[in-house]
């Protein structure tokens, strides 16, 4: 018995999709296009649970998944907001995009009673947005903390926000305070350090460049020397520079080193010669040495014997 093998279907080609959404959809379709290859859909906003539920259920179509729901800010237009989903057809394999146009005031009804996961999707879209839901029982912020302020993905929320949490050593807990930047925002010029900034930078208000000193006055110019009698060449005196090239020196012959001119050694023939018994050189002769003194006898007195 042969394995049944089981292909996923073909994606199918956005040919007639739009077509079968406004046969299915009626005036609850607003614009429908098919830009880059997808196919986008704008239902009217207070009819989008109806619409959604066509777009599920309507043969031709049958998108049975909700995939994701993103925001999309346009803060130049009077409704700011998309609400964007993006739906999936299993059967057919194919996907679309269906839009809601909304402002920062007037709810999107809630699709949680159609596809369950749209409780979370929505609640981001919220937190990041501010689009409103009704319906959703369970409309909290889930991205951000507690007591956050504004919602980040707005085009016009600050990059530093508006408050900072910290760890208080003192309270013993987290706590929130306004932001602090511990240094602004610089601007970059693009400009090399070493050309000079064409503007004050902050803390150079009150300083002076010195002024540069003048120039001193130039020396008058001095007459034009007298053009000296032509002298004959002298001959180089002792020690100046030879004049032959490198090359010439190069050549010449090397000149044997002079040797010393040796004498004959000095010789002594006795050690009255080389000055023995004499303190130096210059010194007369030694004195004769001293011969000892005989010892003195005590005579004994008179009478004694």
């Amino acid at each position: 018995m042969s394995a049944v093998k089981t292909v996923a279907p073909r994606y199918a080609s956005n040919e007639g999709v739009i077509d079968a959404a406004k046969a299915a959809l009626g005036d609850i379709l607003v614009h429908a296009e098919d830009k880059v290859g997808e196919v986008n859909l704008t239902l009217d906003r207070a009819r989008v649970v109806e619409g959604m539920t066509l777009l599920r259920d309507t043969p031709g179509l049958e998108f049975q998944q909700l995939m994701e729901i993103a925001g999309v800010d346009y803060p130049e237009r009077p409704e700011r907001f998309e609400v964007v989903y993006c739906l999936l057809s299993l059967t057919r394999n194919h996907r679309i995009k269906v839009k809601a146009i909304t402002d920062e005031e007037q709810a999107v009804p809630s699709v949680t009673g159609i596809w369950p996961v749209a409780g979370w999707l929505e609640r981001e879209v919220y937190d990041m947005y501010g689009v409103l839901f009704s319906g959703n029982t369970d409309l909290r912020r889930i991205l951000t903390d507690y007591g956050f302020v504004g919602h980040p993905q707005r085009k016009d929320f600050p990059l530093t926000g508006f408050v900072e949490l910290r760890y208080s050593e003192e309270a013993k807990r987290v706590v929130y305070e306004p932001v602090t930047l511990a240094q602004d925002f610089r601007t970059f010029d693009f400009m090399s350090p070493w050309e000079g900034a064409e503007y004050i930078l902050p803390g150079d208000e009150k300083y002076v460049a010195p002024t540069p000193p003048a120039p001193p006055p130039a020396p008058a110019a001095k007459p034009a020397p007298a053009p000296a009698p032509a002298v004959a060449p002298q001959p180089e005196a002792k020690g100046a520079p030879t004049p032959l090239t490198a090359d010439e020196i190069r050549k010449a012959p090397a000149a044997k080193p002079a040797r010393a001119k040796v004498t004959k050694p000095k010789t002594s023939d006795s050690t009255a010669d080389t000055g023995a018994g004499k303190s130096g050189p210059e010194a007369g002769p030694e004195p004769a040495e001293k011969k000892p003194r005989k010892p003195r006898v005590k005579k004994a007195p008179e009478g004694e014997a």
